[in-house]
């Protein structure tokens, strides 16, 4: 990117506003529905989602349990409930049919911090950073089971940022953001990415359960391909990119299959040239050559003028 280049300008200048940020916007409405769900009852006594993102119970019927709280818990040596059980199984078979790591980028309340620091490094001009190995996070989730195991405890709830955003915004817990303040210091000056690329052991979780994601994102257009990075500049995980972008040289399929896809949809958007798209895994089809994008149709309309 040149150091002028702001990804995504291009792509607003001929798509639109609306368009060029279309899964933006759906996310942060997604965001904030699921924040409204649990404010409802502190702040209008109207009860949806009782409880966390760890663990509620929404209309008084139905049952969600963070399968990683849940794995904590047995490691623990606690005896679960039978909502949590039933929760925690209702939750594993959604995202292992939808993805994951949809939940880190249309659930999560610490995916608008992060977006916000990779924001403002990209206008501050810092391109440099640590560089964490990929394994990293891992490590951090193996940390966080061992640990329950030997102390007994659900170690990772008690500093969850996740949770600790509900906990302050709804009841005044000022640790909980204090963290979120921390996790934006370190990704706009440590590291790039750095706290949901890297360390936060949710995202290593819900990554595994990535593998058999049926949503993906399909470089069904890479032919177009400009070479502007946009994409790459935008992207939380820019390594997932590359084998579907440019499979043409090793003969991989256009979608993205990497289990670090968060399906955030940004590349579909600051893409001018609409190289990307939302599928299925199974869907390799590749755009035709004779393929016209709204791009080439408002250049055509111009020539024509």
């Amino acid at each position: 990117m040149s150091k002028d280049r702001i990804p995504g300008a291009e792509a607003r200048q001929v798509h639109g506003f609306l368009k060029a940020n279309r899964w933006l916007i759906s996310r942060r409405v997604a965001q904030l529905g699921f924040f409204l769900l649990f404010a409802s009852g502190p702040l209008l006594g109207i009860w949806i989602a009782k409880g966390t993102l760890a663990s509620s119970m929404t209309l008084g019927v139905l049952p969600l349990t963070d399968p990683l709280i849940f794995l904590q818990s047995l490691l623990a040596r606690h005896i679960p409930e039978t909502n949590a059980i039933i929760g925690a199984v209702i939750v594993l078979l959604t995202y292992l049919l939808i993805g994951g790591r949809i939940f880190c980028s249309w659930v999560c309340p610490i995916n608008p911090v992060t977006d916000l620091a990779a924001w403002c490094r990209r206008r501050l001009g810092i391109k440099k950073g640590w560089t964490v190995k990929p394994q990293a996070r891992l490590w951090v989730l193996g940390a966080v089971l061992v640990t329950s195991a030997i102390t007994g405890t659900i170690v990772f709830e008690l500093i969850n940022p996740i949770t600790g955003v509900y906990r302050g915004l709804l009841f005044g817990v000022s640790w909980g953001l204090l963290s979120v303040v921390a996790i934006f210091l370190f990704d706009v000056f440590v590291a790039n990415q750095g706290w949901c690329g890297h360390v936060c052991p949710v995202g290593a979780f819900y990554g595994l359960l990535n593998e058999t994601a049926l949503v993906r994102v399909s470089a069904s257009g890479r032919v177009r391909c400009d070479d502007c990075m946009d994409c790459y500049d935008v992207c939380p995980e820019i390594h997932v990119i590359s084998p579907a972008l440019k499979g043409t040289k090793s003969g991989a399929g256009p979608v993205i299959t990497s289990r670090d896809c968060t399906s955030c949809g940004r590349c579909i958007d600051v893409c001018p040239e609409l190289v990307f798209r939302f599928t299925n895994r199974f869907d390799n089809r590749l755009d035709s050559a004779e393929y016209v994008t709204d791009r080439e149709v408002s250049k055509i309309s111009k020539e024509a003028a």
